[in-house]
């Protein structure tokens, strides 16, 4: 009976430990501040949401390159709704094992921040940006294949 207990104390804690923290920001100047601040890193940021059929399909994608591509950090920003964070994302990001960092944006303001983005940016999802060394790429595109966004993001960071 110790041992079941004790098993059973380990799982608990086991699955806490891998469970994904998710930082909620109600504004994109309050995202990029906090998360996307540090000069020396490249970062991957996706824009997605768990309604978005062609955002899904390409998360293992960007999962594989968080795993594969050590000299970039990928963010994955998701614009669920803020009443659905925690009956929908959260379960969601634990189903997927999502390792990737993970940040909901519930910023209505779309209008002030999407051309913060990229002045082009019409608001579709999926969306990419790249940020390196100050230069920002943009790209409102889904991709088909994890070799596709690899190779998009090495021609562009290399």
């Amino acid at each position: 009976m110790k041992y079941l207990y004790c098993t059973f104390l380990l799982l608990l804690f086991s699955n806490q430990i891998h469970a994904q923290k998710v930082v909620v920001y109600d504004s994109y100047s309050k995202l990029e501040t906090a998360v996307l601040n540090d000069k020396n890193t490249t970062y991957v940021v996706n824009f997605w949401a768990t309604w978005c059929a062609p955002c899904v399909k390409e998360l293992p994608y960007f999962e594989k390159l968080n795993a594969e591509n050590k000299s970039v950090k990928v963010v994955l920003v998701s614009l669920d709704f803020k009443n659905q964070f925690e009956s929908k994302l959260l379960p969601f990001l634990e189903r997927k094992a999502i390792e990737s960092e993970v940040v909901l944006l519930t910023d209505k303001s779309y209008n002030t921040w999407l051309p913060l983005v990229d002045k082009k940016w019409s608001g579709s999802i999926p969306a990419t940006l790249i940020i390196k060394n100050g230069k920002r790429v943009f790209a409102e595109r889904t991709f088909s294949t994890y070799d596709e966004l690899n190779e998009y993001v090495n021609k562009i960071i290399n």
